[in-house]
């Protein structure tokens, strides 16, 4: 994609309008908002989306209606459906007519990134992107999508001496690292260079999943299996088959759950929900965990014998502190990258923005280095030199997503949606001296929206 991804968001909440377009514009994509599906409809016939954000519940027709009409007349573009009413049945039945993500309320702003950034890298269900022989859109052959590993810190390249011995085998594989890392770049590597490269590489995001349909996803189900099983579905599992499953987040994973995928490792056999036929299968699994394993299998939350079982070849990836001068190999990678797909001359960064990058601890390691570079390559606009300008501006400093400033100068946690929805009221409340009709007309809602909120916040306790 030579272009900025243009998000469509539909939510009769006029103040998520303005949070989506904060969150969203700093991070590279070109937003549109809408509070109807019917105005989502008008917008659709005039300019192309790459996805559409759509609420489920809202006047005159609902994210379903909508959902099917895009299904229908833009198959293409790719829908995430979001509600705070979430249950087994709506999920299934979204994901089944062709949402490729599902959201529950309430979600972080960092999450709703990643599922958006998910989605649009995710094979399209029913477009044209799958093998002939899959019904799922997220089995893809993995020819065409080479990836590599940059940098030359001695862990990274123990890593990719390792490689090729670890690859060239069908022994699961458990990676563990903080996110951002990497993780899932490594699992695809493995991939790549194994006897399996041109066979099915299939990832679940296992925190991702909706609670009761982790085995659906997995497994399948029969028609029936249970209430809101329209139609047979078709697991990883089955469909990786002859190739590669990573089960990224594995330990966000159910024990009952866990209890099933350690007899898939150990008879290569698994039952579809509902079904009692048993299927053989040949798939391997690479599973990856940013969480401290001893802590959660002494917690009692990961089994421990599915971890051994997982563990023949346990690898960690450093984060990126530990990785001493890989920081600028990595930028400037990142900077022919951006200027590739937004088709800009090349560009080099300022010295003191080296310097600043070389001495940063990276929390969000290779994942917020790529962002912060990304911003500085796009505000950089013509010029061959990203200054460190480009990337710390005071602008994003101050509509950063996951925290702000309170008004007596102390740092704020606003992690979720609903907690940036808040401050943004409470603040526009401040600034116009607590007069109600004042804070909404800034804001862009009613008065009596503020009226409601306000009531719910203290019933919840948030507010005196």
């Amino acid at each position: 994609m030579d272009r900025e991804p243009h998000l469509l968001f539909v939510d009769d909440e006029n103040l998520l309008h303005n949070l989506f377009e904060r969150l969203f514009t700093r991070h590279g994509f070109q937003v549109t908002c809408c509070a109807s599906a019917a105005q989502a409809i008008e917008l659709l016939k005039d300019e192309s989306y790459d996805l559409v954000i759509t609420d489920f519940m809202m006047p005159d027709m609902d994210g379903f209606a909508l959902l099917g009409h895009i299904r229908q007349f833009y198959p293409t573009t790719r829908v995430i459906m979001v509600t705070a009413h979430a249950n087994v049945q709506h999920a299934v039945r979204m994901m089944q007519h062709g949402a490729i993500d599902y959201i529950p309320k309430p979600f972080t702003t960092a999450e709703l990134l990643d599922r958006v950034n998910a989605s649009l890298a995710k094979n399209l269900p029913g477009v044209d992107v799958a093998p002939a022989d899959s019904k799922d859109g997220n089995r893809a052959k993995s020819k065409g999508t080479q990836v590599e590993y940059i940098g030359e810190s001695e862990s990274i390249l123990r890593l990719k001496s390792i490689l090729p011995r670890v690859s060239k085998n069908q022994a699961p594989v458990f990676i563990q690292g903080e996110s951002g890392t990497g993780k899932e770049i490594l699992a695809r590597l493995i991939h790549q260079n194994s006897d399996r490269a041109n066979g099915p590489y299939l990832t679940i995001n296992c925190a991702n999943l909706p609670r009761d349909l982790v085995e659906s996803h997995l497994f399948g189900h029969k028609k029936g299996a249970f209430t809101g099983a329209v139609e047979d579905m078709t697991g990883a599992f089955e469909n990786a088959d002859g190739g590669t499953l990573l089960l990224d987040e594995i330990t966000e994973i159910e024990l009952a759950i866990q209890a099933k995928l350690l007899r898939v490792l150990q008879e290569h056999e698994f039952q579809k929900v509902g079904s009692t036929e048993v299927k053989k299968v040949d798939v391997r699994i690479v599973a990856t965990s940013n969480r401290n394993l001893g802590e959660v299998i002494s917690e009692g939350l990961f089994r421990e014998d599915l971890y051994h079982r997982l563990a023949v070849f346990p690898m960690t990836v450093p984060p990126l502190r530990d990785r001493h001068g890989d920081v600028e190999i990595l930028a400037n990678h990142f900077v022919d990258k951006y200027c590739n797909l937004y088709s800009l001359e090349s560009k080099s960064l300022a010295p003191d923005l080296v310097a600043h990058f070389n001495a940063y601890s990276w929390p969000g390691n290779v994942r917020e280095l790529e962002n912060m570079v990304q911003r500085g390559v796009l505000l950089s606009a013509e010029r061959t030199e990203v200054a460190k300008s480009d990337v710390y501006d005071d602008f994003f400093t101050d509509a950063e997503a996951v925290r702000d400033t309170s008004s007596d100068g102390s740092s704020l946690k606003l992690s979720t949606i609903d907690d940036m929805e808040r401050h943004m009221i409470l603040q526009a409340l401040q600034d116009s001296g607590n007069n109600q009709q004042v804070a909404a007309d800034k804001l862009g809602i009613s008065a009596r929206t503020i009226r409601n909120k306000l009531r719910k916040y203290r019933e919840d306790g948030l507010i005196d």
